[in-house]
C-alpha cells in the first residue's frame, strides 16, 4: 500500500489549458489543504474552473500565482528530470480517455505502467503484452474483462470512459485526479464505476480528487466536497454540511445544470440512458 500525495494550495492561481498567456486565470487565488489519502468531490457549474485545477494538480499547469506544494515540495523548483519523475506518481484521466482507436484494450490499459517502464519494456508490450493478468483484473472491477482483447475503436464511449478508469488501477500513481467519469454512463454503470474507483483508491491509499457533474453522487459518494464557482472558492465542507441552498446559489444562473437532466439521443446503446440527477459540467 502506498501513501498518497498531501496537496496544499497557497493562492494558487492557474489559467485554461487551452487560454493565452495573456488571458485572465480560470482559477482565482485558492487555498486548501488535502491529506494523504483522502478523497475530494469538485463540483460546480460550466466554467468553474474545475478542470483547471485538475490539471494544475497535474503538474501540467503551472501556477498563473501562488504556489502548489505536494508532500512539502514545490513541483515547479525541481529540475526537469525529477519534475518528470513527479509526475509519473500522477494520474490524470480526462473525461474523454486520449486511447487510441485501433490500439487493442489490453494495450491502452497497460500504457498506465509507462511511466516506470523502460522504452525497450513500452515497445515489447506493444506486440507482446507483458501482465495480461494485470489488464484482466483492473478491466474486470469495471465489468469490462471480456474486452480485453477488443480494439478500442470497437467498444463504446461508456466502455471506453471506463478503460480510462481501469488504467488507474495500473497506473504507478499516489494521486488519482479524475474529470467527470461518470458522464457517458448509465445509472447502475456510474454506480459501479464510482464505488469500484473510491475503493481501489482506498486500497492503493491513494489521495483522489475528481470532478462529478452529478451533484447527488458527488454528496453520497464523496466525506468532503469542495464547490467551485467562477474560478472561486464557494465552499469547502463535509458532503452532510452541503445544503440545498448553497447548491443553489453555487448554480445561480445555471439552474439546468442542478435540475434532473434527460439524456441526449446520441446515448450509446449498450450503456442505456443516464440517470436524472443533479448534475454540473
Amino acid at each position: 500500500m502506498t501513501t498518497g500525495f498531501a496537496i496544499g494550495l497557497n493562492g494558487m492561481a492557474a489559467r485554461h489549458p487551452a487560454a493565452p498567456r495573456t488571458a485572465p486565470p480560470a482559477l482565482r487565488p485558492l487555498s486548501l489543504r488535502i491529506a494523504p489519502g483522502e478523497q475530494v468531490a469538485v463540483i460546480g457549474p460550466s466554467g468553474a474552473g474545475k478542470t483547471t485545477l485538475l490539471h494544475a494538480l497535474a503538474c501540467a499547469l503551472r501556477p498563473a500565482a501562488g504556489h502548489l506544494r505536494l508532500d512539502d515540495t514545490d513541483p515547479w523548483t525541481l529540475s526537469t528530470r525529477r519534475l518528470q519523475a513527479l509526475r509519473g506518481e500522477l494520474f490524470l484521466a480526462p473525461q474523454v480517455p486520449p486511447l487510441p482507436p485501433r490500439q487493442r484494450v489490453i494495450t491502452a490499459v497497460l500504457a498506465a505502467r509507462l511511466p516506470r517502464q523502460s522504452l525497450a519494456a513500452s515497445l515489447r508490450s506493444l506486440v507482446y503484452p507483458d501482465d495480461i493478468g494485470a489488464a484482466h483484473a483492473a478491466l474486470a472491477r469495471f465489468d469490462l474483462g471480456e474486452k480485453l482483447w477488443e480494439r478500442v475503436d470497437r467498444i463504446s464511449g461508456g466502455e471506453r470512459q471506463r478503460v480510462g478508469l481501469a488504467r488507474a488501477l495500473l497506473a504507478p500513481a499516489r494521486l488519482w485526479l479524475v474529470d467527470e467519469p461518470l458522464s457517458a454512463l448509465d445509472p447502475t454503470r456510474a454506480a459501479g464505476a464510482i464505488t469500484t474507483l473510491t475503493a481501489a483508491a482506498r486500497e492503493r491509499g491513494a489521495t483522489l480528487v475528481a470532478t462529478l457533474h452529478q451533484v447527488d453522487v458527488a454528496l453520497a459518494r464523496f466525506a468532503r466536497v469542495i464547490g467551485l464557482r467562477e474560478g472561486e472558492l464557494a465552499f469547502d465542507l463535509p458532503a452532510a454540511q452541503v445544503s440545498r441552498d448553497m447548491l443553489t446559489r453555487l448554480y445561480s444562473q445555471h439552474e439546468h445544470e442542478l435540475a434532473e437532466w434527460a439524456p441526449p439521443a446520441s446515448t450509446a446503446p449498450d450503456e442505456g440512458p443516464r440517470p436524472a440527477a443533479m448534475h454540473c459540467r
